[in-house]
């Protein structure tokens, strides 16, 4: 990987490990202080240990604070010392976050086993080239420099190290051929060259095969293109028990082997390797000793062999995302240890009442966790499943799965995480496990009323959208202490919402499209986790509370299509994160508050960045529309990704009076501006050619006058323009800048002037731009009406 992608790499696994080494390490310095009660640290290698930290010129984390001359070095933190010798024997630095240059005083250390420095911003003597007199100190038998973005060649001088019986140069930034010389490392049990930068490759690795006593070895992202031939030098090697090659351009996995003498071998790893031919003619189905088995993305397809249902030793199996081309006949009911089994997407079709039928019915079952997502599954769920009492986890997302729930699913009482969504289950939801912390059921054809006592405890995420359930929702959800998603959206639920503020992770409630009505929950002033509201598309009333400001979370604001009334108030401009607020179709009146400058989220020089955690908080299941936008006259859906960078405001469709403020155009993150259908007078702000993100606004039918502001033509991301029925005055010469290929304007209509407003890619100066078009301005017409939309297509040559 690039140099500056390998420092990136290791600040993330840096970052993760730091918390684990912190607690190892007190417990490190106290078996290594309790050690030198026999033997006290040699000065010389003292010395050695003190040049090293020298060469250190960043330990951001203090970690070396021991490490002083008038303290024993077989105390320091890192250092291990022989209880009777005194002989420094390990040093173990990982993740410590060190920046600085590795000194080869340590040579001075002349009986050191074991030599850890992975996960700092380390480098050798000449920059970031491997310092090469590690490889003179041959008393090493454990050498790990994974994620230190050394370059260049992985050195062929590591073969001096005879004694090595652990190699990692994981992640490193090493490129070029593997070099053959690592097969005299003939100690060696454990090797991991994976994820070096993307260029390294090795075109024979019949090296490997003098590693008599290898026991792991994974060489992902390494290029092995033209290797045909590893299944057989893997067979040369008895010891093998773990061999991952994911993401290495294997040509294929059809060899035969045939004198098997991988019997110790316990994880095969082959994903990302485009295979593409028949998954019975892989050389491993008569490995029975794997226990663990990695083939995501390999693009294998047809039936599953017989052989795997005498796998006995299987306890994980990953065929995920193969391109929906294989199918699964074969009984699995006496593979006792099976875990986990993955097939997302890679099924062409199947029955998930036989498929669940020929799973493992061993007394003691020990399946945890079944995923099979979009593979055109039919048949409906068997009422045996009462007897998966160790499922953790069952995903059935996006198949054609019918019929009910069986009732006997509430039996399945370590089942946590439920995902039935995209199918066609229907008739009641019943009651479900106790143990449930995500329930995932969105568009099915569920109905009637939901069981008095739904819900479970530690529920997380509940997810019932797009179905035809109705009745009240029972009081029993707000249990669910733990709720961090509620999802009711698009459903026949009525009356008012159940009193729900014992939830306070709460971060997203979404409600819209059912028929629920009463005022503005009073319940939700107590929610200060929450993120995202939608109410819309229901039947409450009232006025919005005054409290609606100290929803200091929240982000995403939808209340359309109700019947709320009263002013706008003040207080909602003190939600200083919100970024799309739409209010539309209600029966709102008075003026709109003229403190929007303080919605600082709805501006460029506040948006969240990349690792705001805010972002995170609107991550969530991007398969699902969250909500619709109506924006340039067309309705939009936004998901998890795109909602981010969602930010706009909807007041349309109301009854707001008074003037458009101008502290609108600081809100320069904006992209949809919507205050049509309202009794809004004055004139558009002068200054709205400020909001630079804006790619539509619509004040059409309202009562502005004045000319339209020179400044639209600096909204060069504007694509939708609406200010017909209003009574706008005559305005010349305007030329708006406007960048997608397909634009549509409408003209503004008034009574008493027409103004065509065009548009073009940059400002035309006779033409001599690529592919653009003239702003015409039509001249005034007293005392005639016209309206029209113009649709302006730019075809690119």
């Amino acid at each position: 990987m690039p140099h500056l992608a390998a420092k990136l790499m290791l600040l993330i696994v840096a970052s993760f490990r730091f918390f684990l080494y912190s607690q190892a390490a007190t417990q490190q310095l106290q078996r290594t202080s309790s050690a030198n009660d026999t033997a006290g640290c040699v000065p010389r290698e003292q010395d050695a240990l003190l040049a090293f930290k020298q060469g250190i010129t960043n330990d951001s984390s203090n970690l070396l604070a021991s490490w002083r001359r008038d303290q024993d070095c077989c105390g320091w933190t890192g250092v291990t010392c022989n209880n009777q010798t005194g002989h420094v024997v390990e040093l173990d630095l990982n993740s410590f976050l060190l920046v600085g240059q590795i000194s080869s005083s340590l040579l001075s250390l002349g009986y050191l086993e074991h030599l850890d420095l992975g996960t700092n911003f380390l480098q050798g003597p000449n920059a970031s080239v491997f310092p090469e007199f590690l490889c003179s100190m041959n008393s090493l038998r454990h050498l790990d420099l994974s994620y230190i973005p050394f370059s260049g060649r992985v050195p062929p001088l590591l073969s001096n190290l005879s004694n090595l019986e652990y190699l990692d140069l994981s992640f490193t930034s090493f490129f070029g051929r593997i070099p053959h010389q690592l097969g005299n490392l003939t100690s060696l049990r454990h090797l991991d060259l994976s994820w070096m930068y993307n260029s390294t490759y090795s075109t024979d690795v019949s090296w490997l095969s003098r590693l008599h006593m290898l026991e792991y070895v994974d060489m992902s992202n390494i290029t092995l293109s033209t290797v045909t031939d590893f299944p057989d030098v893997a067979n040369m090697i008895p010891t093998l028990k773990h061999i991952i090659l994911m993401n290495c351009s294997l040509p294929s996995a059809n060899q035969s082997i045939v004198n098997l003498n991988l019997t110790k071998l316990e994880e095969l790893v082959l994903s990302r390797n485009y295979f593409g031919h028949p998954i019975s003619s892989c050389w491993f189905w008569n490995v029975t000793s794997i226990k663990s088995l990695s083939l995501d993305e390999t693009y294998l397809y047809g039936s599953f062999p017989d052989a795997l249902g005498r796998m006995f030793s299987l306890q994980h199996l990953d065929f995920s995302y193969n391109g929906n081309a294989a199918t699964m006949t074969v009984d699995l009911k006496n593979l006792c240890q099976l875990e986990s089994l993955y097939l997302a997407r890679s099924l062409s079709s199947g029955n998930i009442t036989e498929f669940l039928e020929k799973s493992p019915k061993c007394s003691a079952s020990k399946l945890y966790a079944l995923s099979l997502p979009s593979n055109n599954m039919t048949g409906m769920l068997p009422n045996t499943m009462d007897g998966m009492t160790s499922l953790n986890g069952l995903i059935l997302t996006n198949n054609s799965i019918s019929g009910s729930i069986p009732l006997g699913i509430r039996n399945c009482t370590s089942l946590e995480y439920l995902h039935l969504s995209s199918n066609q289950f229907s008739g009641q939801i019943p009651l479900l496990p106790r143990s449930l912390r995500v329930l995932e059921v969105t568009r099915n054809i569920f109905s009637g009323n939901l069981p008095l006592e739904f819900g479970a405890p530690n529920l997380e995420r509940l997810i019932l959208s797009f179905n035809y359930i109705s009745g009240q929702v029972p009081g029993s959800i707000c249990r669910s202490r733990n709720m961090k998603f509620l999802d009711l959206s698009h459903n026949l639920f009525k009356g008012e919402l159940p009193h729900c503020s014992d939830m306070p992770n709460l971060s997203f409630l979404l409600v819209s499209n059912n028929s629920f009505s009463g005022k503005f929950p009073a319940w939700l002033q107590s929610l200060s986790s929450l993120v995202f509201l939608d109410l819309s598309w229901n039947r409450f009333n009232g006025p919005l509370p005054r409290w609606i400001g100290h929803l200091v979370s929240l982000r995403i604001l939808l209340l359309s299509h109700n019947m709320f009334d009263g002013e706008i108030p003040v207080n909602i401009t003190d939600l200083k994160g919100l970024q799309y607020l739409n209010l539309a179709a209600n029966n709102m009146s008075g003026p709109i508050p003229k403190t929007l400058s303080n919605l600082i989220g709805m501006t460029i020089k506040h948006r969240p960045g990349p690792n705001d955690d805010s972002d995170t908080s609107l991550a969530f299941d991007e398969s699902q529309d969250t909500f619709s936008l109506v924006t340039k006259h067309e309705v939009l859906k936004y998901g998890a990704h795109g909602l981010v960078d969602v930010a706009g405001i909807d007041l349309s469709l109301n009854h707001l009076a008074g003037g458009i403020p101008d502290e609108i155009a600081s809100l320069s993150l904006l992209t949809n501006i919507n205050l049509s259908s309202n009794h809004l007078r004055g004139k558009i702000p002068k200054n709205i050619g400020s909001m630079k993100s804006l790619e539509s606004l619509d004040v059409s039918k309202n009562n502005l006058s004045g000319e339209i502001p020179p400044s639209l033509s600096d909204l060069t991301y504007l694509s939708y323009l609406d200010v017909s029925y209003n009574n706008l005055t005559e305005l010349s010469h305007l030329v708006v800048n406007l960048t997608p290929f397909t634009l549509k304007i409408l003209l503004c209509t008034t009574e008493t002037a027409v103004f065509a407003v065009l548009l073009c890619r940059g400002i035309v100066q006779g033409m001599a731009h690529q592919s653009m078009g003239m702003a015409i301005i039509s001249k005034k017409v007293k005392r005639f009406r016209f309206s029209v939309l113009l649709l302006w297509t730019w075809v690119r040559v």
